[in-house]
């Protein structure tokens, strides 16, 4: 008897749909720590037992938005277990994502360079 082979890419289809799903059961929250936010990446581990959910906030405190989403975790599996068609819903570990506002410190950093090395030339 042979086994089945696992569908490729099956593990990042789960992750894109977990992740377009709790952007929906999040909207619904009503806590009022959690802000204005995205959902910048879901990693879903091989055996679908856990997920990391990378989140970046627009608006509102990062750390009172992530322990208010990790206190909702149970809340939102249970969401994510009636619209997944999926055996094993992950337990779900909310992350705040620093990677957009590292990027905005970044291109700041460059467009002060590129400015003084501007003025330098200039004189």
């Amino acid at each position: 008897m042979r086994h089945k082979k696992a569908t490729p890419n099956r593990g990042f289809r789960v992750a894109d749909q977990i992740q377009r799903d709790l952007a929906e059961l999040i909207r619904g929250l009503k806590d009022p720590r959690i802000g204005m936010l995205t959902i910048n990446a879901v990693e879903v581990s091989p055996d679908y037992a856990h997920a990391k959910v990378f989140f970046s906030l627009l608006v509102g405190d990062a750390q009172a938005c992530e322990t208010a989403l990790n206190e909702a975790a149970g809340y939102l599996r249970n969401g994510l277990f009636k619209r997944l068609a999926i055996h094993t819903v992950p337990t779900l570990h909310f992350q705040f994502d620093r990677s957009t506002e590292r990027a905005a410190e970044l291109s700041a950093l460059i467009r002060k360079a590129n400015a003084t090395r501007a003025q330098d030339d200039d004189a």
